[in-house]
């Protein structure tokens, strides 16, 4: 009796042993699987953002590109309003030397009371 007992807890025991090492397998297994998802949705996520982050790099030049013409038209269309209004006062200056002289003293005068207006 005592002998079958001891053989019942000995198969018991190599039944407990087998399960627990098969838990370990199994466990051992869903862990690799798990691994294996989530480098895959890594390495996804990161294809997702370089996408991304190349489409955004692209986008950035071509606007930055953009204002660059635009700028370069504005620039060169005050430039030319600004040669524009040179030539006429220059023109208006040696047409009329003295009605010119007078409305820069007129001009002057103003400044120079409004300046001083502002001090007291």
């Amino acid at each position: 009796m005592a002998t079958d007992t001891l053989e019942l807890a000995t198969e018991q025991a190599d039944a407990a042993g087998k399960s627990a090492t098969d838990a370990v397998d199994h466990g051992r297994l869903a862990l690799n699987e798990a691994i294996v998802a989530a480098e895959k949705v890594f390495v996804e996520g990161a294809k997702r953002a370089d996408k991304l982050f190349r489409e955004s790099e692209r986008t950035l030049k071509e606007n930055v590109e953009r204002l660059r013409e635009q700028a370069k038209v504005y620039g060169e269309t005050a430039g030319q309003s600004v040669d524009d209004a040179q030539r006429y006062v220059v023109e208006r200056v040696t047409e009329r030397p003295v009605t010119a002289t007078f409305v820069a003293l007129g001009i002057g005068l103003l400044l120079g009371l409004f300046l001083s207006g502002r001090n007291k």
